[in-house]
């Protein structure tokens, strides 16, 4: 019995190890705080979500006008707020607590597309996803806020979200974003956050 005890508690204690290890070998946490977005063509006012246009009908700047219209295509951006707690917090004025060399530089990103009724393939239901670089180091005991490319431009001419112009179709999804990032000591980290993101020709709804 004792061996089948000692068992158990040495494959929980792995479970229990395998979990932490999951979170990687920095000593921080990489936490999104605030993940909003914004339309192309108001790149400044970020919300909670996004309404996405494949076609935006522009009527004034350059050539257009209200008499003569513009179709334009704008990719749309994403606004996060990161900092990077410490994992250990039992006692924060021990030797080992965060020094410079725990400040995490983000290097990259990966945005994937889903919907919630499962149908979720590339190209087919949802756009592409894609890799976008963006850099910023989150300093220690700050935040670091930082803009990037939500919805790219060229998904807006490939399919399944070219079909939707000129109709009243949509596609409703969420945006999955994981940022990548380093410690100064080489230690890798990520977080990911999810916002929604409904695609649709909203300029022909007026």
């Amino acid at each position: 019995m004792k061996r089948t005890l000692t068992g158990i508690a040495l494959i929980l204690s792995f479970v229990s190890c395998g979990d932490v290890v999951r979170t990687g070998r920095s000593p921080m946490f990489l936490t999104i705080d605030l993940l909003q977005a914004a339309k192309g063509d108001t790149p400044t006012q970020f919300s909670g979500a996004l309404l996405s246009d494949v076609l935006t009908i522009k009527t004034s700047g350059g050539t257009c006008s209200a008499q003569a219209p513009c179709q334009v295509i704008f990719d749309d951006f994403g606004q996060v707020v990161l900092r990077t707690p410490l994992k250990d917090v039992t006692n924060p004025s021990s030797p080992n607590a965060p020094t410079t060399n725990n400040e995490v530089t983000i290097t990259r990103y990966r945005v994937v597309y889903r919907r919630t009724d499962g149908h979720n393939i590339q190209g087919v239901d949802v756009p592409f996803a894609f890799d976008g670089g963006v850099t910023g180091t989150v300093p220690l005991g700050g935040t670091l806020t930082l803009s990037f490319e939500l919805v790219r431009h060229l998904a807006k001419v490939e399919s399944p979200l070219t079909q939707l112009r000129g109709n009243r179709g949509f596609i409703y999804t969420i945006a999955d974003i994981t940022f990548f990032g380093r410690d100064r000591v080489g230690n890798e980290i990520q977080a990911t956050g999810s916002i929604q993101v409904d695609f649709g020709d909203f300029a022909d709804l007026s």
